[in-house]
């Protein structure tokens, strides 16, 4: 058995880097999340330039303390406009992706960051490289829509 976490589990070494992103089956799709949290974030377009900012107000299924979806398998039952990321559909939805997102860096033909744990190995490097959202988020039921404005961040984080 390999020591590579990547072929422990089963996905080849660089898959990212080898296949399309159609091609990609929906184990290797799911491994590419680098578990940021950012996507879950709530986000406020400017009607009028169409610049999208992201704020630390989060889904009400985020899990803070590992920035996962809470209920993901079955997140549609509470959050029926969660959005279901899939390579048809990338590229209506890059516009509000974060910029360090694995599915863009790929879809824009761009390395993998160091701290994405199919570069890495380990699930926390993305939490030690201070890019995701652990410990900084609130939850959505705790703010009211006018005031997300207050709650704008910087990206990358």
């Amino acid at each position: 058995m390999s020591d590579d976490p990547i072929e422990r589990d089963g996905l080849g070494p660089r898959f990212w880097e080898r296949k399309k992103m159609s091609q990609l089956s929906q184990k290797e799709w799911e491994a590419l999340c680098d578990g940021c949290g950012k996507c879950c974030l709530n986000k406020l377009e400017d009607e009028d330039s169409g610049e999208v900012a992201l704020t630390k107000v989060a889904c009400r299924l985020l899990d803070d303390s590992t920035c996962r979806c809470a209920q993901y398998d079955i997140r549609h039952q509470f959050v029926p406009e969660c959005i279901v990321m899939t390579p048809k559909n990338i590229t209506e939805h890059l516009y509000w992706m974060p910029q360090t997102c694995a599915y863009r860096l790929v879809y824009e033909g761009r390395p993998l960051e160091n701290w994405h744990p199919l570069i890495s190995g380990n699930a926390q490097s993305v939490h030690d490289a201070g890019v995701s959202v652990q410990g900084i988020t609130v939850p959505e039921f705790e703010v009211d829509e006018d005031d997300w404005e207050e709650h704008i961040i910087e990206e990358p984080i």
